[in-house]
């Protein structure tokens, strides 16, 4: 089942941020969260809150695994943070250990998941970024399955998000 999709415009770093931290809080052993958009819009802020959302100690800094192409994180629950921005093919995802990451049940955060084939790529989540201005980005999430729509409907803050950055 899909859900509805949710969209706000957020107007800085620290509303990206928080918005991450609301979902974090709220996520499930196993989540699988697709992220995509433009270099610089965004993806990294939402992974950080996503991080402080999930429990993970401030003394992590979370950065983009753009040359590592995954950075793990113990926490509440522990975060793989994939970047596919320099995969090129199926057999590089396979080199990297994507499928293996997938059967852990840490969360997983993949930014640029657009570059796999989407039939391949299990997901609960898909959370798109747009460039609004240089400031301001439009941000869209999808849930998919049962689970995925009830925590999105259950995130105490997203109607204020939704409300407050539109």
């Amino acid at each position: 089942m899909t859900g509805s999709v949710f969209n706000f415009v957020s107007h800085s770093y620290d509303e990206t941020y928080l918005f991450g931290e609301d979902v974090g809080a709220s996520l499930f052993p196993g989540a699988i969260i697709a992220l995509t958009g433009e270099l610089g819009c965004g993806k990294t802020s939402f992974v950080k809150g996503l991080a402080s959302g999930m429990g993970i100690s401030k003394n992590y800094y979370i950065t983009s695994p753009t040359f590592t192409l995954i950075n793990e994180y113990p926490g509440r629950l522990p975060l793989c943070h994939v970047d596919l921005y320099r995969i090129f093919s199926a057999n590089d995802l396979y080199e990297i250990g994507l499928d293996e990451i997938f059967d852990k049940g840490c969360v997983v955060a993949i930014e640029w998941a657009d570059k796999m084939n989407e039939k391949y790529l299990p997901k609960n989540f898909t959370v798109h970024f747009e460039f609004v201005d240089d400031n301001s980005r439009q941000i869209s999430i999808t849930p998919y399955g049962d689970e995925a729509v009830r925590l999105l409907k259950n995130i105490k803050n997203i109607d204020f998000h939704i409300n407050k950055f539109t």
